[in-house]
């Protein structure tokens, strides 16, 4: 199976259906197919060989979406970059993968404008719509093609596609999805929790360059289902074509549905008829937030815990297993769910051994959907790959059920006098508290522990909160060694654009002048 072997069938079997649609224009499957067709034929006539790779910047689209299924017909590897990044970060991403063109839409023309000098291995330059001076257009160029089949023989170890990890330590690191694990995790998800019916509604809002944005948008195609895809992130706009415009599913990450809930005071008030699913995942979501959820949109919730090196998902937690959390379950509202079919998943300690069941290490899968391994970094993948199992850097458990429980991040773990306290652990306590909008918690320096605890919070709109309140507050949720010993308020938490905080822009003011950034043995 190929990634546009999706699309060519549902376009067979419903040919008028909706296949996209955005503020700008709008496609049935048979259109968006034939546009496909032209893309992966510009490609070929480009001279853009099997295996080599594009670079794609531009805010969510139906031209993003056409553009998938082209390059895959083509074996061209798209390398959808962040939009969110700094320019001299595209230019690292561009520079390493070696693509041959790039493909933006306008707003960021004039940014690449001043990096053409830096990028060697760019040849060609298309703008989606109106650019500057020195750009193709790229509707006129794919429009140009015939929208028939482009002849070329993909197989399924052909690259579908290059995106890169999140970058928030050092340079980010282009990982390699093969056609077949891209296929397998779009089953893997379509089994677990995403499955569409032809004539559905997908609300497309997470980013598009990103594996969960992408894994949606695969996941609905090859259902026959529509991709209502949405630019950008706006809480008031989401919450309105949730409960108006026939949405059947959307995956938003914690971040996203917790503005939805503080910004939009009539969210609780809407009817969401055609509703049936929220996804959530890429990053921990406090239960109270998620109850909340639950009661304001009135529908059924899956989450999906993974990563851009599994191509997606690794495990689910499914609809069925929220409403046990709900009656008598309510741990599972913690946990990131069972690993999806065909898919494995261990916790290890540091030496790779396996744990007993309920003890905390590092979490390591495998499955159809890995990786092959990160561009041009021989050593980094065989590290991330030890064994023949992505290491995944997050520090979990499983119980005797088969469910992962996230503790944290291995490398956010604080070490406060020899206890191991997972900031996690403590963000969930703190969530419980009305006046919190918001939480980070961060190891900072302590001469006596190594390292103390330190909550970061934002408050709700109109409330206050001191910090030996909030301090007092987690006296009788958490032990002695993980409760915060300071509490700072900020506007705002910084993250990435996929959600994540960035602990280590949190830390570093508190380590400056220190020479390691932990603490213990």
């Amino acid at each position: 199976m190929r990634l546009h072997d999706y699309l060519q069938y549902q376009a067979g079997q419903h040919p008028d259906s909706e296949f996209a649609l955005d503020s700008q224009r709008s496609l049935t499957y048979a259109e968006g197919a034939a546009e496909a067709h032209q893309v992966a034929n510009a490609l070929v006539a480009a001279g853009l060989e099997i295996g080599e790779r594009i670079a794609l910047l531009s805010k969510n689209s139906v031209e993003y979406a056409t553009f998938y299924y082209g390059a895959s017909e083509a074996g061209v590897a798209p390398v959808p970059l962040n939009y969110r990044l700094a320019p001299a970060e595209w230019a690292y991403i561009i520079n390493d993968s070696g693509a041959r063109a790039l493909i933006t839409s306008p707003e960021f023309a004039e940014a690449i404008d001043g990096l053409k000098a830096e990028l060697t291995s760019v040849e060609r330059y298309f703008v989606i719509g109106e650019g500057p001076d020195g750009w193709d257009d790229y509707r006129a160029w794919v429009a140009a093609q015939p929208a028939e089949q482009c002849g070329r023989t993909i197989e399924e170890s052909n690259d579908a596609y290059q995106m890169y990890t999140s970058g928030t330590t050092g340079h980010p690191k282009g990982a390699v999805v093969q056609q077949r694990a891209i296929c397998s995790n779009v089953e893997q998800c379509v089994v677990g929790a995403l499955a569409f019916e032809a004539g559905e509604r997908a609300l497309v809002v997470a980013p598009m360059y990103h594996a969960a944005g992408a894994i949606l948008c695969f996941s609905a195609v090859s259902g026959g289902a529509s991709l209502l895809i949405h630019e950008d992130f706006n809480p008031p706009e989401v919450v309105r074509a949730m409960d108006e415009d026939n949405v059947a599913i959307v995956l938003l990450v914690p971040a996203m549905i917790q503005a939805c809930l503080v910004f939009v005071p009539d969210a609780a008030d809407r009817a969401y008829s055609d509703l049936r699913m929220v996804v959530y995942g890429a990053s921990p979501i406090a239960a109270d937030t998620l109850k909340q959820a639950m009661t304001t949109f009135k529908c059924s919730f899956g989450q999906g815990y993974g990563m851009t090196e599994m191509s997606a998902v690794i495990s689910l937690l499914s609809a069925s297993d929220h409403e046990h959390a709900v009656t008598d379950r309510p741990e599972l509202l913690l946990s990131a769910g069972r690993a999806v079919l065909g898919a494995e998943v261990r916790i290890v300690d540091e030496d790779d051994l396996e744990l007993p069941n309920g003890e905390v290490g590092e979490m390591i899968a495998r499955g159809p959907q890995m990786m092959s391994g990160y561009w041009n970094l021989a050593d980094e993948t065989a590290a991330a790959l030890k064994g023949g199992w992505m290491h995944t850097g997050d520090a979990g458990r499983l119980d005797d059920d088969g469910y992962i429980y996230i503790q944290d991040r291995v490398k956010d773990m604080i070490v406060s006098g020899g206890e191991n306290v997972y900031p996690a652990t403590v963000e969930a306590a703190l969530f419980g508290h009305p006046a919190i909008a918001d939480v980070a918690v961060i190891g900072i320096p302590d001469e006596q522990w190594g390292e103390t605890v330190k909550a970061i919070v934002v408050l709700r709109e109109g409330e206050t909160a001191t910090d030996e309140e909030l301090m007092e507050f987690c006296n009788e949720k958490l032990g002695g060694f993980e409760r915060p010993r300071s509490v700072d308020f900020i506007a705002e938490i910084p993250r990435n654009a996929s959600g994540k905080v960035l602990k280590r822009e949190l830390r570093e003011p508190f380590w400056v002048g220190h020479e390691r950034r932990v603490a213990g043995a």
